[in-house]
């Protein structure tokens, strides 16, 4: 299992698009991926599953990856953070 946590910069935190995005990326991988904020945790896998999460501005979010390709998933799924959000 291969873990990391994102504070959200993202001045409207997660919103539709960049979530949209996030699901696609986490959908290349056979790895479950799970995202946690404000004490909920959701697939990330699924769009309104993680808009549900209400990741504003400086929260953090918590992201666990698990599967045979978790490596791959967790390198590039935390390249998407720092890049978009």
């Amino acid at each position: 299992m291969k873990q990391f946590t994102y504070t959200v910069t993202d001045k409207l935190g997660i919103h539709a698009r960049p979530a949209g995005d996030l699901v696609k990326v986490a959908k290349e991988f056979n790895s479950t991926v799970k995202a946690s904020c404000n004490g909920k945790t959701v697939d990330a896998k699924r769009l309104i599953a993680l808009m549900s999460l209400g990741a504003k501005q400086n929260h953090a979010v918590s992201v666990e990856i698990e599967g045979d390709d978790e490596e791959a998933a967790a390198e590039k799924l935390e390249a998407f953070f720092k890049e978009n959000l």
